[in-house]
């Protein structure tokens, strides 16, 4: 078992962070159309250079449709569930070395709470 999992009731990953990149046909808005694959494969290699990745640390996964197209494209960590909204790699990499490295949410890069489809 990982060292870094002390517990039964502890989380299997210290972050997990979810890209929504869903796809719609029909032109609506959505994360898709404004880059959220290069995010995620960004950030997923980001996370695995910097030694972030596995069991006690994090995982980064991609989501369907997360239901905040109009803050598109967006991302959500868990446990804490941060919403983001970001703009370009840079604000990925913001969020990995802030918030998955030294657990702290980048406040700019927060998604409005108001904001949905």
């Amino acid at each position: 078992m990982n060292p870094s999992i002390t517990s039964a009731g502890a989380s299997y990953y210290r972050h997990h962070i979810f890209f929504c990149l869903n796809q719609r046909e029909d032109g609506q808005v959505c994360c898709a159309a404004v880059g959220a694959q290069a995010a995620f494969e960004h950030c997923k290699q980001r996370v695995k250079a910097e030694g972030l990745a596995g069991p006690g640390r994090a995982r980064v996964n991609k989501a369907g449709c997360l239901d905040r197209c109009a803050a598109g494209p967006v991302a959500v960590v868990y446990p804490e569930g941060v919403w983001y909204s970001y703009v370009d790699l840079a604000d990925i990499d913001e969020i990995v070395d802030s918030h998955l490295k030294n657990g702290q949410p980048v406040e700019r890069l927060r998604t409005p709470p108001h904001i949905g489809r």
